[in-house]
């Protein structure tokens, strides 16, 4: 297990786009939030330590701010060649067993994690409803093994501000998690900088 920060994508990049395979057997793209006063895209995986420690509460919170009005997608995009614990079967079943009431995505090429300078999982950028970069970072600064209640404050701070029209707080703390499983020669250059092999 490698710890990796986020890359901290700057505040109002415009959302890439995407198109993915879905754990339900369709493509769910980006524009089928459109309207949504807030998008929230998360990268997660099923066999990182730090996902599984948020897991349950990231279910949790899809379930309370979906009703009003958060759209959420999350995006696997490691290696799963190398790490067949991630593959598409898994991640129906992760879906199934965690209660994800969103869409979880294959991103196989990993170009959708290039895109948005994805480094670790779990990795979150908030986007408010015109696309553009409001928060990116931790849930909340519990880590497996700390001993911190998980209560996804960071996260629920900068959902509440979006969805009540307030500005987000600039103080945002990177998330840390396991590095994306880059496919052999894949690896962005981004990724390098980090200084993570």
């Amino acid at each position: 297990m490698v710890k990796t920060a986020s890359t901290m994508l700057p505040l109002g990049t415009k959302a890439p786009g995407f198109a993915l395979w879905n754990v339900d057997g369709r493509t769910v793209s980006d524009t089928d939030f459109a309207g949504a006063p807030a998008l929230l895209v998360m990268f997660l995986c099923n066999h990182c330590p730090f996902v599984k420690h948020l897991a349950a509460d990231i279910a949790r919170f899809a379930r309370e701010y979906q009703p009003r009005g958060l759209a959420l997608a999350a995006i696997n995009s490691n290696d799963v060649a190398a790490y067949p614990a991630d593959a598409p079967d898994l991640m129906v079943q992760e879906a199934q067993t965690r209660g994800y009431a969103f869409p979880y995505l294959l991103d196989e090429q990993q170009a959708v994690a290039k895109a948005y300078r994805a480094a670790c999982t779990p990795d979150f950028f908030l986007f408010d409803g015109d696309r553009r970069l409001v928060y990116r970072g931790q849930f909340d600064s519990s880590r497996p093994g700390s001993n911190k209640p998980v209560t996804g404050e960071d996260l629920r701070a900068a959902v509440d501000a979006v969805l009540q029209g307030r500005p987000v707080s600039a103080l945002q703390r990177p998330s840390i998690g396991c590095n994306i499983k880059w496919k052999p020669g894949n690896e962005p250059d981004y990724f390098s900088s980090l200084g993570v092999s």
